[in-house]
């Protein structure tokens, strides 16, 4: 946003794309940079893991609209992003076939311009802890598997986190 003393940074919007459609379009001219995660392809872990209906349908239209308002990601000399969109997808351990569905989806109905994040940041906390299918970070093979699937995709703006070891140390240790 410029302002008449010359302060320009880019306005953001973090979300996890579930959003109202009518929100999203409020926004127009507002945002100057979208960073949607586009969680679940199988409305089964939505529920299971968020709680939430519908998740892929109702996150794809705003994810869509969001593309309308701001277009492919722009950035400046320094690599910072002044404008666009950005999706974010992060791996879950032993659904490996969920982010599959997602890149796949992102490559046959997005412009073929666009740019996306995978996220190999994951790790249990709170109740995540006596999930049996993700009470564990991404293993080496798993991160491999998404890696690969990623380059078979030939997704022009496509990147890949680092597996990491150390996550836990930043997060805040919340009192309860």
């Amino acid at each position: 946003m410029q302002e008449a003393n010359g302060l320009n940074i880019p306005i953001i919007y973090n979300t996890n794309a579930y959003e109202n459609i009518e929100t999203i379009r409020a926004l127009d001219g507002y945002i100057d940079v979208y960073l949607p995660d586009l969680k679940y392809y199988a409305n089964d872990l939505a529920k299971k893991y968020s709680k939430i209906n519908n998740y892929f349908e109702v996150a794809i239209k705003a994810i869509k609209e969001m593309y309308n308002q701001v277009g492919t990601a722009i950035f400046d000399e320094n690599g910072m992003i002044k404008k666009g969109i950005i999706i974010r997808h992060l791996i879950l351990p032993n659904h490996l076939q969920n982010s599959k569905h997602i890149l796949k989806w992102i490559k046959q109905n997005m412009p073929e311009d666009i740019y996306v994040s995978i996220m190999a940041q994951y790790f249990p906390t709170f109740k995540a802890k006596q999930d049996e299918y993700i009470n564990r970070k991404l293993s080496k093979k798993e991160y491999k598997e998404i890696e690969n699937f990623l380059y078979t995709l030939d997704l022009k703006n496509g990147y890949m986190q680092e597996l990491g070891e150390h996550e836990e140390e930043y997060v805040p240790k919340w009192e309860i």
